[in-house]
């Protein structure tokens, strides 16, 4: 393919709301969404459903062969397949996300996906959003953002969103899980989150997810 397609890197901690900007951005670029950590998500919810210590590699590995994970896209929409069954919705369940962030600290994991995440920037314009898009998946991209905000700004945007679907949530657990999930993404042996030298570091803390989403298209404009 002698035409060299575009690739915006999103990373940053939990809860930070790269999903939701990165998808939003993409629309508005015309680019294809991906969201690296719904393969995650994919992987550790196979592994529950086996029974398997996601935090075990000698578990977690031999599960792989077994797993075929796909995205798609339905009327412009992701969708997530494992094994050919659409798991969109069961991969945000909470267990889902610690099993993702158990999931991801096995290099074995990271090196089973990594080849996807690769063959779709080279594909298609995308904005790509992860842990470590900018540093180890797409260190080319033409564009590199650091996504943050801090851990009670993060923990609260949960709690309301839980509120919201009618689910009775602790505060103060919520902020705990924030922080263990930080502290193991970046504290991991492998690919552990960390800001790439040429990314630029964007705090959303008290902005609203409109502020948010019209300030990070705007820096991707002026990359561009």
């Amino acid at each position: 393919m002698s035409e060299r397609m575009i690739s915006v890197a999103i990373d940053g901690p939990a809860g930070a709301g790269k999903s939701t900007i990165a998808r939003a951005v993409a629309g508005k670029l015309g680019f294809i969404y991906v969201d690296t950590g719904a393969l995650y998500r994919a992987v550790g919810l196979y592994g529950l459903r086996k029974g398997a210590d996601t935090t075990s590699a000698e578990q977690m590995l031999p599960l792989l062969e077994e797993i075929k994970v796909e995205m798609i896209y339905v009327e412009g929409e992701q969708r997530v397949l494992l094994n050919g069954e659409d798991v969109s919705e069961a991969i945000r369940l909470g267990e889902a996300s610690m099993a993702a962030s158990n999931v991801s600290a096995i290099q074995g994991v990271r090196d089973f996906l990594f080849d996807l995440q690769k063959d779709m920037a080279r594909r298609h314009n995308v904005v790509m959003d992860g842990r470590d898009i900018g540093t180890v998946v797409l260190p080319e991209a033409q564009v590199k953002i650091f996504l943050t905000a801090t851990p009670e700004e993060r923990a609260t945007r949960r709690y309301n969103e839980l509120l919201g679907k009618g689910q009775q949530v602790d505060f103060d657990q919520l902020l705990a899980e924030v922080k263990q999930r930080d502290y193991n993404d970046s504290h991991r042996a492998a690919a552990p989150l960390k800001q790439a030298d040429d990314a630029v570091l964007v705090d959303t803390t008290g902005l609203t997810k409109e502020e948010s989403i019209c300030k990070i298209f705007e820096l991707v404009q002026s990359k561009l």
